[in-house]
């Protein structure tokens, strides 16, 4: 059975190589190949020599996820919907901006963490992407975009923050990022390759022992009893241990701030006690947040906080001397905005989901 390159990360793809008797630099060449310049067809690689690709034709494969459809939006936002076999699609987005191009991908298909504000999680969880269908999405959406070499680059920031928990993906996500930052793949700086995290400790320990990237945490309540509620995951490794890590992470993260991110819920979380309660909560964490304005998909229970509403929370950490940005909605035209990302899973988990607003806000 032909290997798929895409599985392989720079020091995997030289092991490979060894195994086949061909030396170090022959990975390199063909890192540069498939990842810079976006090549699936080893005639092409033409600095390398035939006998060689000869081998590569008979051996391997460049075989990213299929591209099933690539919409675009009003405000210019794409997203791209991928099939990864056995009935489950995934899907990841391209945000551009003035100054950068952002690509929002997924790591897992489908979502176990059931996050009670998220349409991915409530379709239930099927499996863990494999490292060529996460980094294949960024290789696929470089085709799209019209680049064809690292000098041509239209993504210029990554962003695992679409269908999945990424760090339950924890090796398959280590080699796509490592890919990502290698000079000879993609060539990212470190602090424009985001992991977004619902909380989970060890994960969180082990990337900053490993790869230590940006970090944002998908924290969206200030004390326990609310978040159990709103992030079940919380149940299992509560704030403070939570906030311990952000801290120990902070040692190694090439930012000085961990990005805490919180969904905008109105009569949930959103009140001016939330905002003072979030303040007491991180302050012995460099921080600054992403307040996000929450995305409604069918029978999710709940309702956008009101613009007022997300301007006073915004203000009361303003005035205590934080950063505090409201994300702007892009994309919801085509369900591509934050937490609309549901691609087609074949749930395997059959979890009953059993939360009701009333006992969010009476954890409030």
């Amino acid at each position: 059975m032909a290997v798929n390159l895409l599985d392989f990360d720079a020091d995997g793809l030289t092991a490979w190589f060894a195994q086949q008797g061909e030396k170090p630099f022959r990975a390199r060449q063909v890192l540069h190949w498939v990842h810079q310049f976006g090549q699936d067809d080893f005639d092409a690689m033409t600095d390398i020599a035939k006998s060689l690709r000869d081998k590569l034709k008979a051996m391997a494969v460049v075989a990213p996820p299929p591209l099933i459809s690539d919409r675009l939006s009003d405000d210019g936002t794409r997203k791209f919907l991928f099939d990864v076999g056995g009935g489950n699609a995934i899907e990841s987005v391209f945000i551009p901006e003035d100054e950068r191009g952002t690509l929002c991908i997924s790591t897992q298909a489908g979502c176990a963490l059931d996050c009670a504000f998220c349409s991915t999680g409530k379709q239930g969880f099927n499996r863990n992407l494999t490292t060529a269908e996460i980094i294949g999405q960024l290789w696929q959406a470089n085709r799209a975009l019209g680049a064809r070499a690292k000098d041509e680059r239209v993504i210029s920031n990554v962003v695992l923050m679409g269908m999945g928990e990424p760090l339950a993906n924890f090796d398959n996500v280590v080699r796509a990022l490592r890919l990502m930052l290698d000079d000879h793949a993609y060539g990212l700086s470190r602090r424009r390759v985001t992991v977004s995290t619902s909380g989970i400790v060890p994960a969180i320990d082990r990337l900053g022992d490993t790869v230590p990237v940006a970090l944002a945490v998908s924290l969206h309540a200030p004390n326990d009893a609310l978040r159990d509620e709103l992030v079940p995951l919380n149940r299992k490794y509560p704030l403070a241990e939570l906030m311990a890590a952000c801290r120990r992470y902070l040692e190694r993260s090439p930012r000085d701030f961990i990005t805490f991110e919180y969904v905008m819920i109105a009569g949930v979380n959103d009140g001016d006690a939330h905002a003072r309660a979030l303040l007491q909560l991180v302050r012995t964490v460099p921080c600054k947040f992403n307040l996000i304005p929450f995305n409604p998909f069918p029978h999710s229970g709940f309702q956008r906080s009101a613009p007022m509403r997300i301007r006073r929370f915004q203000e009361i950490l303003l005035d205590a001397g934080y950063v505090a940005t409201v994300r702007k909605t892009r994309g919801d035209d085509i369900d591509a905005a934050c937490g609309q990302l549901a691609g087609q899973v074949q749930d395997k988990s059959r979890r009953v989901i059993a939360l009701t607003r009333r006992n969010l806000e009476a954890a409030a």
